[in-house]
């Protein structure tokens, strides 16, 4: 029997943002793991240490489900590049929350589950990117799901209209609701470098 939609308080460290995460079920989105460089660079970015070698959990959604309670305006945004994923962040405590694309019509929305009252209801973990492996190589586990599972979504999203639901990109002129700051390239390649 399918599990029962379940809606999940999230928030950051310091309790300033909070919001809900509804309707969750493991069908109504995936829970995930990675290991790349940027989502690294992105913790240590906002002064979090470096997970490795445990990966980054999140849960990979639309973002229609995203609904805040208060602190909004203690979100902010940053972005590795003009065109890279958009990385959301809790300004008053630095607390990494949520990732999203630039383009509203292809609804996607991650959540750090670590910001989760209760990650139980996300089920279990289907993919994982970019593992590090002894040869130096990285391998990807799950990574078809993960990608048909964001697509399909997405689609939905847009034939039922859920896409112009956005917390936190303008459906009508697919601008981000807060200003993205591009961390200067330099910046992040002492980063990465540092973290390889």
């Amino acid at each position: 029997m399918p599990a029962a939609p379940r809606d999940l308080p999230f928030a950051c460290a310091c309790g300033t943002v909070k919001g809900t995460l509804r309707g969750v079920t493991p069908s109504r989105g995936s829970h995930a793991q990675c290991h790349c460089i940027d989502c690294r660079a992105a913790e240590v970015y906002l002064d979090q240490p470096d997970p490795a070698p445990r990966a980054i959990q999140l849960f990979q959604t639309t973002p229609d489900r995203f609904h805040f309670d208060q602190g909004f305006d203690k979100l902010s945004v940053f972005s590795f590049g003009e065109t890279n994923l958009l990385r959301w962040y809790a300004s008053c405590c630095g607390t990494p929350m949520f990732n999203t694309l630039r383009k509203p019509k292809l609804a996607f929305a991650s959540i750090m589950t670590r910001t989760l009252s209760d990650p139980a209801p996300l089920g279990p973990i289907v993919g994982t990117g970019y593992i590090p492996t002894p040869s130096g190589k990285l391998r990807n586990e799950g990574l078809p799901r993960l990608i048909w599972g964001a697509l399909s979504r997405a689609a939905g999203a847009k034939v039922t209209g859920r896409w112009k639901v956005n917390p936190f990109i303008d459906p009508d002129t697919a601008t981000p609701k807060r200003p993205v700051h591009i961390v200067p390239r330099d910046q992040r390649k002492a980063i990465t470098e540092a973290l390889r």
